[in-house]
């Protein structure tokens, strides 16, 4: 019997083993998966036994608390409360972030003022501005410098080594798209390349704590440049979308392994970056003083924050063939679902009527508390009849006409009492609240008559 020792690649996918490293493991074709190993190779009898080394047993019982009082693993804050509740309270260190938007919508801006709130060592990686570009984008915004150190490099292998050096505690990435590896033979920007840099950036996040933000395109169809699977790969998922009625910016998270991916933070775009939104029922509400028949305000949440939204409806006569619905900013299946029940138990008839729904402002909302205020639009809009834009409609209408009750439904009142509200009429509860007066309902029905009651 001999021992040989020998140093070999095993893919932390499928196990497969390999003399030598490479970018793809050959077997699964898994990115950036071969770690190296050494085996004892064992000849008994003429035969050869390897022995594989088994992996790390990790006690959880012995980790550290992921927060605490001078924890490494600390969120790291922006104090930007817009960006924080996205990120769910702050950069999780350790995490790899994708921040995605149309070009030129501001996504190298808000990074920039992200590096410039944070109180910690920060590398910040571009493959598509020079460093003149950079820092003159850093004095428009006003932006300290001392803290971040500029990579004008594409190349993943050299990226990663500069940051050894430096140990920075945050990275950005000024895109993904321009990265390439040496590994990988093939132009940056493709599928392979962009999984690789990936899964490399995702490797070192996790082995020295360092938050990576990455910043990727998105195409003119809304998707990711380069491939869906690069969701997958990444903690976070962030888009940065345009609001077209106002310009106003609405970060979105879909994706978030360290917290809600329901909040949305709204920002507005000046000279000088982002702004924050504080009160964004008042924005998205504001504009139009007048009644007007159609319009009624609701309000929605996105997670933990109410705010409230106009909803507009328009009702015509079918001119030609069979009636029209569309939507914008809301489900138009839905919208089908409240027009049938309007008709079946409610005697509203819309079969000759083209409806056109409408969230003002161009937000996409699926709350079901909007259901009554969709009703009381289009009926509004039908008879020609105004609702005073005082009077908050929450509430949900099932199938049967009955209005069912909300989530959150305190916390949506004391929402529209900040806004001078006087009368919100809601489901049937008990919900109490003493600076609004409440008109609680039961079905469809009661809600139509309080709607054309003189």
């Amino acid at each position: 019997m001999s021992n040989k020792i020998q140093t070999v690649y095993v893919c932390s996918s499928c196990d497969a083993q390999s003399i030598k490293w490479s970018g793809r493991c050959l077997e699964c074709g898994a990115w950036g998966t071969l770690q190296m190993q050494t085996i004892d190779q064992k000849l008994i009898n003429n035969k050869i036994t390897t022995q594989v080394a088994p992996a790390e047993i990790i006690d959880l019982n012995k980790l550290p608390a992921i927060s605490g009082k001078n924890n490494s693993l600390d969120r790291l804050k922006t104090n930007i409360g817009e960006i924080d509740r996205v990120f769910g309270n702050g950069l999780m260190p350790g995490s790899l972030i994708l921040l995605a938007g149309e070009p030129g919508i501001g996504k190298s801006t808000l990074v920039a003022q992200i590096a410039s709130t944070l109180n910690v060592e920060i590398a910040y990686v571009s493959g598509e501005e020079s460093a003149n570009q950079i820092k003159d984008r850093f004095e428009r915004l006003k932006i300290k410098t001392e803290k971040i150190k500029f990579l004008n490099e594409t190349n993943v292998e050299k990226i990663i080594g500069a940051l050894k050096q430096i140990n920075p505690r945050v990275v950005i990435i000024d895109s993904i798209q321009t990265i390439y590896s040496s590994l990988v033979p093939s132009e940056a920007g493709g599928i392979n390349q962009i999984r690789a840099c990936a899964v490399s950036f995702l490797e070192i996040a996790k082995k020295d704590n360092i938050a990576i933000i990455l910043i990727g395109h998105v195409t003119k169809d809304g998707v990711i440049a380069g491939p869906k699977s690069l969701e997958h790969i990444v903690d976070t998922v962030i888009y940065l979308e345009t609001e077209t009625a106002h310009n106003y910016r609405i970060l979105r998270a879909t994706k978030n392994r360290f917290g809600s991916i329901n909040e949305l933070g709204i920002f507005e775009m000046t000279a000088e970056g982002f702004i924050e939104i504080k009160n964004p029922s008042q924005v998205f509400i504001e504009g139009v003083e007048q009644n007007i028949s159609g319009s009624v305000i609701s309000c929605i949440m996105e997670g933990s924050r109410p705010f409230l939204v106009e909803i507009q409806a328009l009702v015509t006569k079918t001119v030609f063939g069979y009636p029209q619905r569309r939507s914008s900013g809301f489900d138009l299946n839905r919208l089908q679902i409240l027009i049938a029940i309007l008709t079946k138990k409610a005697n509203i008839n819309l079969a000759n009527q083209d409806v056109v729904l409408n969230i003002a402002g161009g937000l996409k909302v699926d709350d079901p508390a909007l259901d009554l205020a969709i009703c009381s639009a289009i009926v509004s809009s039908l008879l020609n009849q105004t609702i005073d834009r005082k009077i908050l409609i929450l509430g949900e209408v099932g199938l049967g006409g009955e209005v069912r009750r909300v989530n959150k439904l305190e916390t949506r009142l004391t929402e529209a009492t900040k806004l001078g509200f006087n009368q919100a009429i809601i489901p049937n509860s008990d919900c109490q609240i003493k600076e609004i007066i409440l008109k609680k309902i039961k079905n469809i029905s009661e809600f139509l008559n309080i709607l054309t009651k003189k």
